[in-house]
C-alpha cells in the first residue's frame, strides 16, 4: 500500500483539528471528512449511484438524527453526536474512527501515531491564524508539503 495525497490531506486536517482543541477521534473524523470533502471538489462533486439510487437514502436517515453543524477555524462541516462523541458526516456516511482506521490508517502499517506526531509538529511550526483559515491552510500548509510528505512519508515506510 501506498501514502498519497489523500492520506496525507486526512492527516494532515485530523492534526489541525486536533491542533485547535478538537478530541482525537473528533479530529480523525474531521480530517477524513476534508479529505473526502477535498477529493469530491477535485472531480466536481459528481454523486456516485449505486444500483441506480443515489445516496439520499442514507442522508435522510441522517437527518432524523439531527445533524448539526460544527466551525474548525472558518471552515464549515456537518456532524453528528452518538453516544456523547461527535463524528463528522459527509455524503450520508458517519466517519467514524472505524472508518478512519480502514481508509487511512491501514496504509500506515499500524505506524500511523509516528506520522500524525510529525503532522502536529509541522503544524505547530505554522500561526495559529494559518489552521484557523481554509484558505491559507489549503495553500501555506497543504500544497506546498503534500509531494514532499508524500515522497518522505512513503520512503519512511520503507525503513519501518
Amino acid at each position: 500500500m501506498r501514502i498519497g495525497r489523500f492520506e496525507v490531506m486526512a492527516t494532515l486536517q485530523a492534526a489541525r483539528a486536533f491542533c485547535l482543541g478538537k478530541s482525537l477521534i473528533e479530529s480523525k473524523s474531521f480530517g477524513l471528512n476534508r479529505a473526502i470533502f477535498y477529493a469530491a471538489a477535485k472531480r466536481g462533486f459528481k454523486v456516485k449511484v449505486k444500483n441506480g439510487e443515489f445516496r439520499e437514502r442514507k442522508f435522510k436517515k441522517l437527518e432524523k438524527e439531527h445533524i448539526l453543524t460544527d466551525k474548525i477555524g472558518d471552515e464549515e462541516a456537518f456532524y453528528v453526536e452518538i453516544e456523547g462523541k461527535k463524528y463528522y458526516v459527509i455524503g450520508g456516511e458517519i466517519l467514524t474512527e472505524k472508518i478512519f482506521e480502514k481508509q487511512i490508517e491501514k496504509k500506515f502499517k499500524s505506524k500511523w501515531n509516528i506520522f500524525f506526531e510529525e503532522a502536529l509538529d509541522i503544524l505547530r511550526s505554522f500561526e495559529k491564524d494559518n489552521l484557523l483559515s481554509q484558505r491559507k491552510f489549503y495553500e501555506k500548509i497543504y500544497k506546498p508539503l503534500r509531494d514532499k510528505l508524500v515522497v518522505k512519508w512513503n520512503e519512511k515506510l520503507k525503513e519501518i
